[in-house]
């Protein structure tokens, strides 16, 4: 079960994205099976780029899509465990699929102010 904490964060970050649409957006994912080691090289990772245009939460699914053109991306919300923001402008959600499969998305927005 979530905390109150990690709920909250989670709601803050989907009602502010609004202020980065326009911008240039990088989106790292990475597939990992132990939840306290995600090396690099232990970790499948896949990278984007792409101006995001819209964003939005589909209830049935529990799902929170990011768009730009040419690209869709969605996190899991019910399977978020952990949210850190590491630096201005950048985001890290963990997701947890099974006992043994982790996904983490680093999404970092190039805002322009």
């Amino acid at each position: 079960m979530k905390s109150e904490e990690l709920s909250q964060n989670i709601i803050a970050f989907f009602e502010k994205i609004e202020k980065y649409y326009g911008c240039k957006t990088d989106i790292s994912e990475g597939l990992f099976s132990e939840i306290n080691n995600q090396e690099s090289h232990f970790t499948t990772w896949n990278m984007s780029e792409f101006e995001l245009i819209r964003s939005a939460y589909r209830s049935k699914g529990e799902r929170f899509m990011l768009e730009g053109k040419g690209t869709y991306y969605e996190i899991s919300a019910k399977n978020i465990v952990a949210l850190k923001q590491p630096g201005r402008n950048k985001f890290e959600f963990i997701e947890q699929y099974s006992e043994t499969v982790f996904r983490i998305t680093k999404i970092r927005f190039h805002y322009k102010y």
